[in-house]
């Protein structure tokens, strides 16, 4: 069959193709037939390789603590105010991501060290891991705190760290920077200012508005909310009210259900939530404490949510996507969505308590959480 005189039959389809695809990447587009398997173009295939986080695990002890114990002697608070080092995930680099929402960062403060106060846009959170002299201020209300202890820092609340007393303290930071970036909506303030004999004046400090224990006194007894506590909203109002959880009521509710049945894909599992609303504490992360009983072992769960696993008690292993990760106390293990995940005990005599964040809040808003599990007979049943 003779085609129509204005169809003209190509005499290399390959190079005509691969001239098409050219032009159309010198003009910063993509084909989106270019999906079809058939495509062997190498600029196509880089177009269909976004980068995707990768499971991985940080090493505390042996990795991150001796360059910051040499980070210590080198960086002062003069050269830079935040000696930190964040997680930078293999398959997300050079971007600052532990996963693709969030990233975790280790923080060391030398003895009797307070930085100046800022804010910003990403929410963030503080939890401790060695000393008992992290420090906080977060919107007039001054806190110290331990092992253990988590502390927010809202979106738009101004707020300062670094340590009181003789000794170190080092913490742990998960922010939800990758996505407000993604969103191009980062913002920081370094001008913090406050009123004085009618004028705003710069402080390099925020001037005390409440008792160091006013978290826990006001907010931390579930189910009895005051009322006689003050009405203005505290920081900018994005978030719990309570910014600070401490590890002491958090240890005593898991130990007190140590000996329920659990869930079979998640152990023991306590949120952190907001007390006055019973949601998570922002609207983009969440986070919780994971206790597996000595042996104890979950079945493999897949999530459309992105993890963050902080062990912070005991030790033991996770297979994520069929790779074993082995992890000690302090370690970060980054779990991308998507990924099958369990994890394992392996002491017979002491249980394992995980922190754990999660981007589930800003999933389930837009109607994209998931959750599967995989039944000891290796039947995947859709849990959420």
């Amino acid at each position: 069959m003779t085609p129509p005189a204005n169809v003209q039959r190509l005499p290399n389809r390959d190079t005509a193709l691969k001239a098409l695809y050219e032009d159309v990447a010198a003009k910063n587009m993509f084909p989106y037939w270019a999906q079809t398997k058939d495509v062997a173009n190498d600029e196509d295939r880089v177009l269909m390789a976004p980068q995707k986080a990768v499971p991985y695990l940080w090493r505390c002890a042996e990795d991150i603590e001796p360059i910051l114990d040499r980070a210590v002697e080198l960086i002062k608070m003069e050269d830079s105010e935040r000696r930190s080092l964040v997680l930078m995930n293999p398959g997300l680099a050079p971007k600052r991501a532990t996963v693709s929402t969030m990233y975790t960062a280790y923080r060391l403060n030398d003895a009797n060290e307070i930085m100046p106060p800022h804010k910003h846009s990403p929410n963030a959170i503080r939890f401790g891991l060695k000393g008992k002299g992290n420090f906080t201020g977060v919107d007039g209300e001054n806190i110290v705190f331990g092992p253990g202890d988590m502390v927010l820092t809202p979106n738009d609340t101004w707020h300062n760290h670094g340590t009181v007393g003789d000794e170190q303290a080092l913490n742990l930071s998960v922010l939800d920077f990758p996505l407000v970036e993604t969103l191009n909506a980062v913002h920081f303030d370094h001008n913090y200012m406050e009123e004085e004999n009618g004028k705003m004046v710069h402080k390099k400090q925020q001037s005390e508005r409440f008792t160091p224990d006013y978290s826990q006194r006001i907010y931390g007894y579930g189910g009895l909310m005051p009322r006689f506590a003050s009405k203005e909203k505290r920081g900018a109002g994005y978030s719990s009210p309570m910014f600070v959880y401490r590890w002491d009521m958090m240890r005593e509710l898991l130990e007190r259900h140590k000996d329920w049945d659990g869930d079979p894909y998640e152990a023991l599992m306590v949120e952190y939530v907001d007390p006055t609303t019973g949601r998570p504490v922002f609207k983009t992360m969440t986070y919780f404490a994971q206790m597996l009983r000595p042996g104890e072992k979950t079945l493999p769960l897949r999530q459309t949510a992105n993890l963050l696993v902080a062990p912070f008690e005991g030790q033991g292993y996770s297979i994520v996507d069929g790779q074993r990760f082995d992890w000690k106390q302090f370690d970060t293990l980054a779990v991308p969505g998507g990924s099958w995940c369990q994890h394992v005990n392996t002491s017979d005599k002491d249980p394992v308590v995980l922190f754990v964040a999660s981007d589930e809040p800003v999933l389930k808003s837009l109607d994209l959480y998931k959750k599967w599990g995989r039944t000891a007979s290796d039947e995947v049943v859709a849990l959420v």
